[in-house]
């Protein structure tokens, strides 16, 4: 198949590449010259385990190109996948569609044979519905069916849920446009990855439900953390208790600072907006969203406290930046409030992140950043593991102590047993234990 992938960011570079290892030829379109001359280059855009060899080894292979150009990368193409940012609107919070309306017209106006239009990208439910009309409008003798095909991608490990989907969603009742669909993904489905077809509004609700139910997941065993530390519970054996539960499974269910990232935020955000417009409010994810972003702010208070009530003056370190290990993504980050709130109440706050220390330097000016772990934590009063990096699992206590000034390690995602930090003579903290 000839595929036309419009959107070089995180879900259409991934996608792009992994289809074109699967044997499909493969063109990755992007209207920012700049990023298109980086992957020419062999550079990536964004930080994701196994991307930049996956990406060589299929435009050595012919598989997988890059252009500026979509009028002529759609011209052929069987399917054309739009796969364009949809950030949270200003001023009402409603998914931005304007990148996607903007592809879809440049599309109907380049599109020459019969082809599917796959949406990609995490849209609001009718939005497939909103894309056929522009592009009937502009094309109406063209030859088409727009699909909705969610992404449920992890940032960190991608790659591999691309290849090993726990399942692919496929949202169109068009018996041709099944085909083409089922030709696009045949590796998979030979594996025996199961391929679910519904209805095009079917599909783009599963894709704000499953990450809105998450969000859930990830938000009560939070509130379930603070009960712990109240009644003088373990969190950990809590979640792992309920875990067992087979209606319930155990993912999902790590207490810690709060979600970010580059889908809960905005998808739970918009999800409960459209919610809302049509009077078929959602109040547990309203709930969640609200919760979540206390809860961020709580962690900075959960550091003071553990100063004794004061950072005034003092030096804080904080180890991990980005929203999650294993990717640079910095968007709706814990961190970037942790640290406002801890530079609010006059303390001097020192970071370090293995991936995220460029894109993080911009959105934390107030911080200082450090050139390793070690640097972060030299003369520190405090250090905060706020990103579960596997470079602070298994870190050097002894000489962490004798680097730091102070004694006080706040543990906010519970990767250390707390007999193990204190009896290294820490004054130690973590989460819902």
């Amino acid at each position: 198949m000839k595929i036309a992938m419009i959107g070089s960011g995180y879900v259409g570079l991934v996608s792009g590449a992994c289809f074109a290892d699967f044997g499909h030829d493969v063109v990755c379109v992007d209207k920012d010259p700049a990023k298109i001359e980086s992957l020419l280059a062999g550079i990536m855009p964004i930080f994701e385990p196994g991307l930049e060899s996956l990406v060589a080894k299929n435009v050595r292979a012919g598989h997988l190109s890059f252009s500026t150009d979509l009028p002529s990368s759609v011209a052929d193409a069987d399917a054309i996948f739009i796969a364009v940012g949809t950030p949270s609107r200003r001023g009402d919070g409603f998914a931005d569609l304007s990148y996607v309306r903007d592809a879809a017209r440049e599309i109907a106006e380049s599109i020459q044979k019969r082809c599917v239009i796959v949406t990609k990208s995490t849209v609001p439910v009718g939005t497939g519905d909103e894309v056929e009309k522009i592009i009937r409008q502009i094309a109406p003798d063209a030859q088409f069916e727009v699909v909705s095909n969610p992404e449920f991608l992890r940032e960190g490990a991608a790659i591999g849920d691309f290849k090993r989907p726990d399942r692919i969603v496929v949202g169109t009742e068009v018996e041709w446009a099944r085909d083409y669909m089922r030709e696009i993904y045949q590796p998979l489905y030979l594996n025996e990855s199961p391929i679910l077809f519904t209805s095009r509004r079917t599909s783009e609700v599963i894709k704000y439900a499953a990450n809105a139910f998450l969000a859930t997941k990830i938000t009560f065993i939070n509130e379930m953390a603070d009960l712990c530390e109240k009644v003088d519970a373990n969190i950990q054996d809590v979640s792992r208790g309920i875990g067992l539960d087979g209606r319930i499974g155990s993912k999902f269910l790590h207490a810690g600072p709060g979600y970010g990232g580059s889908c809960f935020p905005k998808d739970t955000l918009a999800l409960m907006k459209t919610a809302q417009d049509h009077e078929a409010p959602l109040q547990i994810v309203e709930a969640v969203v609200r919760v979540n972003d206390l809860r961020k702010r709580a962690m900075a208070r959960k550091v003071i406290a553990a100063m004794g009530g004061d950072v005034e003056g003092k030096r804080i370190a904080l180890l991990g930046l980005t929203f999650k290990p294993n990717t640079d993504d910095m968007r709706d980050a814990p961190a970037i409030v942790i640290a406002q709130g801890l530079i609010d109440a006059g303390a001097e706050v020192v970071a370090y992140d293995p991936e995220g220390m460029e894109a993080a330097a911009a959105l934390m000016p107030g911080v200082t950043m450090a050139k390793n772990t070690y640097q972060a934590l030299d003369q520190a009063d405090c250090a905060v593991i706020v990103t579960e990096w596997d470079v602070f699992r298994a870190l050097d206590l002894p000489r962490v102590l004798r680097t730091m000034r102070g004694d006080t390690l706040v543990d906010l995602r519970n990767i250390y047993k707390p007999e193990q930090v204190k009896a290294a003579g820490f004054t130690y903290v973590s989460v819902g234990r």
